[in-house]
């Protein structure tokens, strides 16, 4: 076949790439630098946009807050995933029960989980409010609490998407030899020495990637924010996405969206980067082993 051939063959999975997704990112770096609203036409501005975003306290705050939301739901998702899959590896009893259990979240749309979670810890008759206030601690008064507020948030976050997290480690724990382990049982190894020798290094590409996506979906949080707290009290629980909804359909700055958006490209990418380069690190490595 000659490249002609296939140039032509493949030129409509080429435009629908270019009309899906190019197209519209040029758009939206062009309207960055305008200012742009319902009824008016776009103005050329220059990097106007993008001073006001990164000027706007409320914007920093919002930053701030998913950066943190991410970092904690992230690793406390890696963690608790890792543990379950070689939980659930280790020969668990009843485990096709247990695992439909533990992937059940994941079918569950965000709006049905944020109504559930809004009932479960009301601050007046939640019923995990008032567990724990039986039990002498406070509750998540999250209506009016900033942090409890966030608390809320990235429990939420964490359990709506810690079945993604889990079936990749579980299906690279599946993967690895079991000869491997009764070698490292022959030789006398202990179970946390074949962890850290065995397990971890065959697992550790699995959980990059793993942190690589929720990484990338995490930072765009924006369901479980708008549907719990919507922000507030006093837009404090705001996040990026948040916050770029409000300059585009609450203060119909179409410019100043388009600049947030492109903001949260980079930064997004930038906590992503770590990640990528220890990915293309051990790809080469491989290669040349």
């Amino acid at each position: 076949m000659g490249r002609g051939v296939a140039a032509w063959l493949l030129a409509p999975a080429h435009g629908l790439v270019l009309a899906a997704i190019a197209i519209p990112a040029l758009y939206v770096v062009w309207l960055s630098f305008t200012r742009s609203s319902f009824g008016e036409a776009p103005v050329y501005i220059g990097l106007s946009n993008y001073l006001d975003v990164l000027g706007d306290p409320y914007f920093r705050r919002a930053l701030w807050n998913t950066i943190i939301l991410v970092l904690v739901v992230v690793h406390v998702e890696l963690v608790a995933g890792l543990g379950m899959a070689l939980l659930f590896a280790s020969g668990l009893r009843a485990r096709a029960l247990l695992l439909a259990a533990v992937l059940a979240p994941y079918a569950v749309s965000q709006v049905a989980a944020v109504v559930m979670w809004r009932f479960l810890f009301d601050p007046d008759i939640g019923p995990l409010t008032m567990a724990l206030q039986a039990i002498g601690l406070p509750g998540l008064d999250w209506s009016v609490s900033p942090g409890a507020g966030l608390a809320i948030v990235a429990l939420l976050s964490i359990w709506l998407n810690l079945p993604f997290t889990f079936i990749i480690l579980y299906a690279a724990r599946l993967s690895v030899p079991g000869e491997l382990y009764e070698a490292a049982r022959v030789d006398g190894t202990t179970k946390l020495q074949s962890f850290w020798h065995i397990t971890f290094p065959l697992l550790r590409p699995a959980m990059l990637v793993a942190m690589l996506f929720r990484y990338i979906f995490a930072f765009r949080l924006f369901a479980e924010v708008w549907l719990m707290t919507q922000g507030g009290p006093a837009r404090s629980t705001e996040v990026v996405s948040v916050y770029l909804y409000l300059e585009a359909f609450r203060y119909n700055a179409f410019g100043a969206a388009a600049a947030t958006g492109w903001v949260m490209v980079v930064v997004c990418l930038l906590l992503a980067s770590v990640y990528l380069w220890r990915l293309r690190r051990g790809m080469v490595a491989d290669a040349i082993a």
